[in-house]
């Protein structure tokens, strides 16, 4: 595979891998419930950790240590070879397996097309409706402020 082809896969890759991270674990569940999934098995069960997040002051500050947030993460290996890997922040290790289990099946040459109308597609399409909804809402409350310039007399 030639260096665009790859960069095209890691860009379809890191795009699902966003919409799943952003999405809930039970609208996950019921999307890939759709799915005939092959046989996998469990690389790394899914387990939970803390990370440390970083911060600066300003845009060019020097970095610091803000504080720890909880992760989940896990690993599948598909029948077939290819390996998934998922992170999400929280305590919900079913949700890291399944975004696991659907990077594999997005990297599967017989199942992304199927992972990517089945799941994906559906969640990307209910994430960009909530996030349209939220800015029609806020658009509602917006109050433009003008000054108008009155001439002398």
């Amino acid at each position: 595979m030639d260096s665009s082809g790859r960069n095209s896969k890691q860009a379809e890759r890191k795009a699902a891998m966003a919409v799943l991270a952003h999405s809930a674990a039970a609208a996950i569940a019921g999307h890939l419930a759709d799915v005939a999934v092959p046989a996998h098995e469990n690389l790394r069960e899914p387990e939970n950790g803390l990370v440390m997040l970083r911060g600066r002051i300003g845009g060019d500050g020097a970095p610091f240590n803000l504080g720890e947030a909880t992760v989940s993460r896990a690993a599948v290996r598909l029948a077939t070879g290819e390996v998934g890997f998922g992170y999400t922040l929280g305590r919900d290790a079913e949700k890291a397996r399944m975004i696991a289990l659907c990077d594999a099946l997005v990297q599967s040459a017989d199942c992304a097309g199927e992972v990517e109308a089945k799941v994906i597609a559906p969640l990307r399409a209910a994430m960009i409706a909530k996030r349209d909804r939220k800015a029609e809402e806020t658009a509602a409350t917006r109050v433009d402020f003008y000054t108008m310039v009155r001439g002398e007399g």
